[in-house]
């Protein structure tokens, strides 16, 4: 980076600093000479490098010639973002970028210690961050003066009116000097935006910083179709296939960020939740604990995720669909920044898959659609990490090599290395068994311009084969307590030392089910459940002696004692109970009744106000 470069030198000396070698499409375009003084409408995608790009762009307004700023008093520019946290994220860039310039950067953001940002104004910046409604707070009890301002920049412009912060906007825009210059950011320039800047904006350029097809260009769309109650199954296949150091699952809702948050935190994930319930403090440390490695994955709500940008992003789960367009982009628009490749997985359930279409038709973006990862795929995957783990090439001290070889003599090299690999597996979150959907989603139809439409390109399953010899058990849960293979075959596999593919055939009755286990592994299968001979969820297993008696367990019922015996059910009664004799006078015709405690009984059916039977009313 060179002087020439940017039209401030400290500027120039803090991207070289910070490593910049080249800039960014919308940062190279704020160095236009047309753009000198001027007010700018800049259409960019988030992650275009904005903030560096605006910070470059006020400079020469704000120093006016000077290469450092003087004593601060008045703030010279605000900087307007939609949450607190694209405002804090955007006081730190602009805290490295005028670094040599000797600026005072203060912030105004909602749910902060108002009390601390009233000090910090009175002992006066040259840039104040903030959002729309705590700026007005303090403009309105007389805590900002922004008679100084000579540059505004309103960053997500589009969201900030989408979140309802026009009136606040035009507030401080009203009372800002006429001549101050103002910068407008937005992804897209529509009629509100336009309008916007029609009534506070002269004579503005209009900057297209990027087209379309090179925005996400890092970014690879995949649409994984599931059945709708295999979403959150597909979820966690889908993070356990690819592992990324860090990730976020998009929800539509608080409620969803809740309840998914619960479901992985139960399945060993590294989880932070991010939605609007939250407080500010709450915010900062979830989103702290995501970029020191303390979490891996980030459950958040759009509102809550705006702005956010978190180091080695390199996943994006889209577990409820959005609502338009732009909010695909945007939330894929969290990964592939900076030169970095990136994942945007889809969860579409198969009858939403028109939605989607849509979606991505709108965003003009191509995904490849699939199934998600099976569980066999993912512990494959886990293999070939385990094979290439830096750690069987790194150099082992004495210590370690003095421990392999006590525990080679004691074990051998065979029992060192499956038990290697049974703490490997114990440390990870056990993949999930999903549904096969069909591939031909579509029946056949066509789209809209007339060709077929694209069906999901899955690798078909290869054929199991015969089993073999096996060994049946018996497991007391059926399907009274709602047994199904997809949680009963993960369970025998953590608890019995299993692979699926040990696993036969699996029959479910009402209160039991038979599981057929490969013959060579039935043995190892009972020791590894232990003496009690019981597993998760107090469930008892029985070894059986040979093939189960399918039909004598349709008709027989458990018995009530611990040692599997079973007994007959009780035979169904043709005889209905007969009913019992009337009392004399309680005929059907219901004419004679017995006297009741001394009244006179009744003679036939009462009679209504009018003076005709019960039950009949006149015609109309």
């Amino acid at each position: 980076m060179t002087d020439q470069n940017v039209a401030v030198p400290a500027i120039a000396k803090a991207l070289a600093k910070r490593g910049y070698e080249t800039l960014t499409p919308v940062q190279q375009s704020m160095l236009d000479p047309a753009l000198e003084g001027a007010d700018a409408l800049v259409s960019a995608r988030t992650g275009s490098g904005k903030t560096v790009a605006f910070g470059i762009a006020m400079a020469p307004t704000l120093l006016a010639g000077r290469d450092t700023f003087g004593r601060a008093e008045a703030p010279l520019a605000m900087v307007i973002a939609p949450t607190r946290e694209l405002a804090m994220q955007v006081m730190r860039e602009l805290e490295w970028l005028y670094e040599l310039t000797g600026a005072v950067i203060a912030s105004c953001v909602g749910g902060m210690d108002i009390r601390n940002e009233r000090r910090a104004l009175e002992r006066g910046a040259h840039i104040v961050v903030g959002t729309p409604g705590r700026i007005c707070d303090h403009i309105r009890r007389n805590a900002l003066d922004i008679s100084a301002l000579r540059a505004v920049v309103l960053d997500e412009a589009d969201e900030m009116l989408d979140l309802g912060f026009r009136e606040d906007l035009e507030f401080i825009l009203e009372g800002a000097p006429a001549d101050r210059r103002t910068l407008m950011f937005s992804a897209t320039v529509s009629a509100p935006i336009a309008k916007l800047a029609q009534s506070y904006q002269r004579n503005a350029v209009r900057v297209a910083a990027t087209t379309e097809e090179k925005q996400h260009g890092d970014i690879e769309y995949r649409a994984l179709a599931v059945t709708p109650s295999d979403r959150e199954n597909a979820i966690v296949n889908v993070l356990r296939y690819y592992e990324a150091q860090n990730a976020i699952v998009f929800c539509s809702t608080r409620a969803a960020v809740n309840h998914l948050t619960a479901r992985l935190i139960n399945r060993n994930f590294s989880v932070v939740a991010l939605s609007g319930e939250l407080t500010q403090n709450e915010r900062t440390h979830a989103l702290q604990a995501m970029r020191d490695g303390r979490a891996r994955v980030c459950v958040a709500t759009d509102v809550a995720a705006r702005g956010i940008d978190l180091p080695g992003l390199e996943l994006v789960i889209h577990a409820d669909l959005p609502t338009n367009s732009e909010t695909l982009l945007h939330r894929s628009g969290r990964t592939g920044r900076a030169g970095r490749k990136g994942i945007s997985a889809l969860i579409v359930p198969v009858n939403q898959r028109r939605k989607a279409e849509r979606l991505l038709a709108g965003a003009a973006v191509t995904a490849t659609w699939a199934r998600p990862p099976s569980a066999e795929e993912v512990t494959s995957r886990d293999d070939e990490r385990l094979l290439a783990d830096p750690v069987f090439s790194a150099k082992p001290s004495d210590d370690e090599r003095a421990l392999a070889e006590r525990l080679i003599a004691a074990h051998g090299v065979d029992k060192l290395a499956a038990a290697f690999v049974s703490l490997y597996r114990a440390k990870h979150t056990a993949p999930e068994d999903i549904a096969e959907v069909a591939i031909h989603a579509d029946g056949g139809r066509k789209s809209r311009d007339g060709q077929p439409r694209q069906e999901f390109p899955v690798t078909p399953r290869t054929p199991r084969g015969e089993f073999g010899p096996a060994v049946w058990f018996s497991l007391s849960v059926g399907r009274k307590q709602n047994a199904e293979p997809r949680w009963l075959i993960p369970m025998l596999c953590r608890n019995g030392g299993l692979s699926k593919s040990e696993i036969g055939a699996i029959k479910m009755q009402q209160d039991e089910t038979f599981v057929e286990i490969a013959a060579d592994h039935a043995d190892g299968f009972m020791q590894a459940i232990g003496k009690d001979k019981t597993l998760e969820r107090g469930m008892r297993v029985k070894r059986l002696d040979g093939v189960p008696d399918l039909s004598r367990a349709a008709n027989t019922r458990p018995s009530a004692r611990t040692d599997g015996d079973e007994r007959p059910r009780a035979p169904f009664r043709d005889d209905k109970p007969k009913a019992k004799p009337h009392r004399k006078g309680e005929g059907k015709s219901g004419k004679d009744y017995p006297p009741r405690d001394g009244k006179p009984p009744f003679k036939g059916k009462p009679k209504s106000k009018d003076g005709k039977p019960s039950g009949q009313r006149k015609g109309y």
